[in-house]
């Protein structure tokens, strides 16, 4: 047994009364939140919190601390004198309920057991004390059903099967038409299940049932589907969760008891109204599992008014305490409102740029706040198309919109098939009549979710705005049959599983069939097709503008785009690009000047070799001219040659098969014949580290000074067109500052002669890309001939880690997140302790050579949100990324700038 080591903490354990809402490390978030409300005075049921120290000294050893038992027990006393009541006992039981509460929300992913504390005895005298034994019978069963699944390990499938059962021999269709009687009967089958299957009976002792609820709670921290979501969301995996222990209020006491879950704004738009759930006459977990539909919460009103006014001045209360959406679970227990929680709500993309602008408005947050309340992966999601409205489209349902998005993919119906046809390269729509936990992988798998049941605040809806996951709910009209893997739609129409369909979480419409996609409204104002203020503007991008532009003043990393010809500049520039870090030179051989190429490849002689090069030189100096008044007046970042040779020529196997065919036919085949010849010549068995960069430029004379020729002419055309070119040239793949002073002192000499021919002065800054280990070790030397350095964090990871990007991301990639090796790929989000520490060494190294050093990234994680925090930390000038990226990289700039570090605000 691991030996357990129990860190220096003054208890485990919290009343309610003790803790508050800056705990959440300790607390989780549900404990803190509770704690938080007691000291607002509102009403909530007293308890205690588990620390998430206890929860890690457990997983740790595999035992609980050695004071964790006593500090239970005196709080559970405590618990006891207050509600004048002990926990189970046979007359007028006390009953608690076990929850888990991690720091970060992970909706349905850890467990929760209600009611513990009854027994067979005690069931008696919870029917005595309530009046009302159909209830007591109900409570009991639920515990069974929710202590078998969660702490014994029992199939759940097996407690649903026989509760179908009992309805079906009562002959109704909804669990609240069973009577005492029928529950009795209930309880007494789900019991012969926990034995048959757990080897055990249910136990009696109140005691044991919480303490292994607790350890259940404990261990379910890492179970499969929290794993799972952890890895997902990005969570630590070394948080813990706290345990709640609270004292049961009930909301299945009959039509003047219920169950709740209420947003003080809308979590799918951001508009402010009355949004939520309630469901009379049932308990816990039934609202946010969809099992049973509900009314909304405006009807609340309609059916316990006093109840629904207290709840409105909750919730504006917790709105203005907290200064966000959030998100309320309450239950009403024979007329008397309880909160059992609240949180910071999780909202859809719009809703989060929506929301953030409106608490400005409203004076309660300012832009610094604003900043932290949206993210770049947000951003993204506003980005993405959307279905054309005027297409014709064959609509068959209509939910409700839990988390928008255009979704299109065939229909599956079950979590296991939408796995495995993902995995093939399908695109699939989840379907079920209700989502639980156990189906997350099938939802992340999914391009959308789609329920037959629930509302806003099911487990599907939570899950997916989660997730930024397209999800439609509570479609009624659709019979959706798992076991026969179909689904009915009006008029009898049946959607078999592979059958293509389309979901519109903005509108909760269903259709038949693959729907077109238009661009996003968010795209067309970052192109300048629609303009925040006009009459059409849309209020999502008013509110993208708005935050925008705060981030935009905040921020101090400037943002470059990948870009390799003017289309691609000018797009950037309207997506607010301050110039090119990158441009990829050896996309501009490609094409038509393919043959050209050929020829330099192919040259025998010094003379065919300049010949060669000299018929490239005006079609690279135009490149320039228009890329250079494309973005006239920001700096261009030319990355000279840098792929190897054999790229530009035709496939090894297309060749000897053309070269073969030829010689069968006798017909001439000279050059094909030369090229095969030139493929084997410059075959390498890894050419990622073989004659590519710098190195082509120090073998191939003349092939780098024809690029800089054409570079500083270019320059030289734009100047005397009045114009200003400001062009900075990369030397790419540089180990060694002896390789950076070879090319340096060419191209200086290059650029002095085009000085000297056009009459023009010239400043063309020339600095290269770090991109290998021993160029970021040696940093502090290259600075003294690199005006800048320009990370390519591509190339970067791939030496620092051993890997062949081309390769391990299909081969191995996969298990590694599985394992937890990886919490999220290193060619993703840049790798902090291993390449993100040779970065920050470089960057200080270079500038203690040379303090005026421009500093840049380049690689794909210019544009990836957590990696602009990192650059923004180590002192970068600027990002670069893909035009499509600018946005989200000028946003996360901003929060970066912005930052209060360790702030937990999701």
């Amino acid at each position: 047994m691991p030996e357990n080591k129990e860190p220096h903490v003054a208890k485990f354990v919290y009343d309610f009364t003790e803790g508050n809402k800056d705990l959440k490390d300790l607390l989780g978030g549900k404990g803190a939140n509770l704690a938080e409300m007691t000291n607002l005075g509102l009403p909530v049921p007293p308890g205690f919190t588990i620390t998430t120290e206890a929860c890690k000294v457990y997983l740790d050893s595999g035992e609980e601390p050695a004071a964790l038992r006593d500090e239970v027990s005196a709080h559970l006393d405590a618990l006891e004198q207050r509600m004048g009541k002990k926990l189970g006992q046979a007359d007028d039981p006390l009953l608690v309920s076990v929850r888990s509460g991690a720091k970060f929300s992970m909706p349905g992913m850890m467990d929760t057991v209600l009611n513990i504390g009854l027994s067979d005895k005690s069931v008696k005298g919870l029917s005595k004390q309530a009046g009302d034994e159909r209830f007591a019978w109900d409570s009991y069963r639920r515990l069974i059903q929710m202590f078998g699944k969660t702490v014994l390990g029992v199939d759940g499938d097996l407690f649903e099967e026989a509760l179908e059962q009992a309805k079906e021999a009562k002959g109704v269709q909804v669990d609240t038409e069973l009577d005492a009687a029928d529950l009795k009967k209930l309880v007494t089958a789900f019991k012969e299940i926990v034995k048959a299957e757990a080897g055990r009976d249910f136990p009696q002792d109140p005691r044991e049932q919480m303490d292994l609820a607790i350890k259940a709670v404990f261990e379910s921290w890492n179970g499969d589907r929290a794993k799972l979501y952890r890895r997902q969301e990005r969570i630590p995996g070394d948080l813990g969760t706290a345990v709640n222990v609270c004292s049961m209020v009930f909301g299945n006491l009959g039509p003047d008891s219920g169950t709740g879950v209420a947003f003080t704004r809308d979590p799918a738009s951001g508009q402010q109204g009355v949004y939520g759930d309630y469901l009379q006459n049932a308990q816990g977990e039934d609202v946010v599992a969809g099992i049973r539909n509900t009314v909304s919460l405006a009807e609340l009103e309609n059916i316990d008014k006093a109840s629904y006014d207290q709840l409105m001045q909750i919730m504006e209360t917790l709105e203005n305490h907290y200064l966000d959406l959030c998100d309320i679970e309450f239950t009403i227990e024979r007329g008397k409102l309880w909160m059992l929680q609240t949180r910071v709500g999780k909202r859809t993309a719009g809703a989060a740029f929506r929301i953030a602008t409106q608490l400005v408005d409203q004076g309660l947050i300012d832009e610094t706040e604003a900043l932290q309340r949206v993210n770049g992966a947000q951003l993204a999601q506003l980005m993405f198309p959307r279905f054309d409205e005027d297409a014709k489209a064959e609509q068959v349902g209509r939910g409700i919109a839990a988390s928008p998005g255009a979704a299109v993919g065939k229909a599956v119906f079950d979590s296991y098939t939408a796995v495995k046809w993902s995995r093939s390269g399908e695109k699939v729509i989840l379907v079920r009549r209700e989502t639980n936990p156990d189906d997350l992988d099938g939802m992340i798998a999914a391009e959308g979710i789609l329920t037959s049941r629930g509302g806003k605040t099911s487990h599907a809806a939570v899950v997916a705005r989660g997730m930024g996951k397209t999800c439609v709910c509570g479609a009624e009209e659709l019979e959706v049959d798992t076991k026969r893997r179909r689904m009915i739609v009006p008029g009898g129409h049946v959607v078999e599983e592979g059958d293509v369909i389309s979901i519109d979480g903005s509108s909760g419409k269903v259709y038949l069939g693959e729907v077109p996609v238009v661009p996003s409204p968010v795209v067309e104002y970052f192109e300048g097709r629609m303009h925040p203020g006009a009459d059409d503007a849309d209020e999502l991008v008013e509110a993208v503008h708005r935050m925008m532009a705060f981030a935009d003043r905040k921020r101090r990393l400037r943002v470059r785009a990948n870009a390799d010809n003017a289309e691609d500049a000018l797009r950037a520039r309207r997506f607010g690009a301050q110039g090119i870090g990158l441009c990829r030179t050896e996309h501009m051989f490609l094409g038509d000047r393919r043959e050209l190429v050929e020829r330099l490849i192919l040259a025998d002689t010094e003379a065919e070799r300049e010949e060669s090069l000299k018929q490239l030189l005006p079609l690279q100096k135009q490149d320039f001219v228009e890329l250079f008044e494309a973005m006239d007046g920001l700096p261009v970042t030319v990355r000279l040659l840098d792929p190897p040779l054999h790229e530009f020529l035709p496939d090894i196997t297309e060749l000897s098969v053309r070269v073969a065919l030829a010689e069968s036919r006798q017909e001439p085949h000279e050059n094909e014949l030369r090229l095969l010849q030139a493929v084997h010549r410059l075959h390498e068995q890894n050419p990622m580290l073989g004659l590519r960069g710098v190195r082509l430029g120090l073998v191939i004379p003349g092939l780098f000074t024809m690029q800089v020729r054409a570079i500083a002419e270019a320059a030289a055309e734009r100047k005397a067109a009045k114009g200003d070119p400001r062009a900075e040239i990369m030397i790419p793949l540089v180990g060694t500052v002896q390789e950076l002073e070879i090319v340096r002192e060419e191209a200086d000499q290059v650029i002095a002669e085009v000085e000297a021919a056009t009459g023009t002065r010239l400043k063309l800054a020339i600095g290269t890309m770090i991109e290998l280990p021993r160029a970021a070790l040696t940093a502090g030397q290259i600075a003294e001939a690199a005006e800048f350095f320009s990370f390519g964090t591509n190339d970067l990871t791939q030496t620092v880690w051993g890997f062949s990007r081309d390769d391990v991301e299909a081969s191995f990639f996969t298990a590694y997140l599985e394992k937890g090796i990886f919490g999220v790929s290193p060619f993703e989000t840049i790798d902090r302790d291993g390449v993100g520490s040779l970065v920050k060494s470089a960057a200080a190294a270079g500038r203690s050579t040379r303090p005026d050093l421009k500093l840049g990234v380049c690689g794909e994680h210019g544009g990836d949100p957590e990696s602009v925090h990192f650059f923004h930390e180590v002192g970068l000038d600027y990002v670069s990324c893909s035009p499509f990226r600018i946005p989200v990289a000028r946003l996360e700039a901003g929060r970066a700038a912005t930052e209060s570090r360790g702030s937990d605000h999701r």
